[in-house]
């Protein structure tokens, strides 16, 4: 069985879109899938209703997910309605940076994604320890690349943080796979 996985994202200083391209490798690495990656504000409703798995990764901005997310999470209550991503596999994803080592609203962003998903009936995929890059990259609700320096700017995203979205696209598109058997 191959899979149709759609990575959703939106990206300020590439560091977002680079964890899509790593979650996309992982997910190609460990099944049989067609990825298609797109910017959220480039994602059609027939995107979202094509694919077997919705990822979707985002800047935290001020301690929530980008507004080119949110819109087309706004745009997909259409599909809501008539329950038309019902049964489908969700992951989420998300970078930032801001002051302090916290995370800037991280947790709140995720969460909310998850939420999103839920709403929708598909079932959502976490990030379990045991995998490679969870400690340096992780947090249960999915990867999380802190790409801010101590006065809140930006930073490059590292490899090691690359390697926790390989694993988490791996493992979801594992678990896809085999809930939708």
């Amino acid at each position: 069985m191959s899979l149709n996985i759609l990575i959703s994202y939106h990206s300020d200083y590439s560091n977002t879109e680079k964890m899509a391209q790593a979650i996309a490798a992982g997910a190609k690495a460990a099944i049989d899938a067609e990825v298609v990656i797109k910017q959220a504000v480039d994602t059609g409703l027939d995107d979202l209703t094509a694919a077997d798995l919705i990822m979707f990764g985002t800047p935290v901005h001020m301690g929530s997910m980008a507004w080119q997310l949110k819109q087309l999470i706004d745009r997909a209550g259409k599909l809501w309605m008539e329950n038309l991503l019902e049964g489908k596999i969700g992951g989420v994803f998300a970078t930032g940076g801001g002051f302090g080592g916290g995370g800037g609203g991280v947790e709140a962003t995720m969460i909310s994604l998850h939420s999103n998903f839920l709403e929708h009936g598909m079932t959502v995929v976490g990030f379990p320890k045991s995998l490679p890059g969870y400690a340096d990259a992780g947090l249960q609700w999915g990867p999380y690349a802190r790409c801010g320096n101590h006065e809140g700017m930006p930073q490059s995203i590292t490899e090691v943080q690359l390697v926790a979205a390989r694993s988490y696209g791996a493992h979801v598109a594992e678990t896809a796979l085999r809930l939708l058997a």
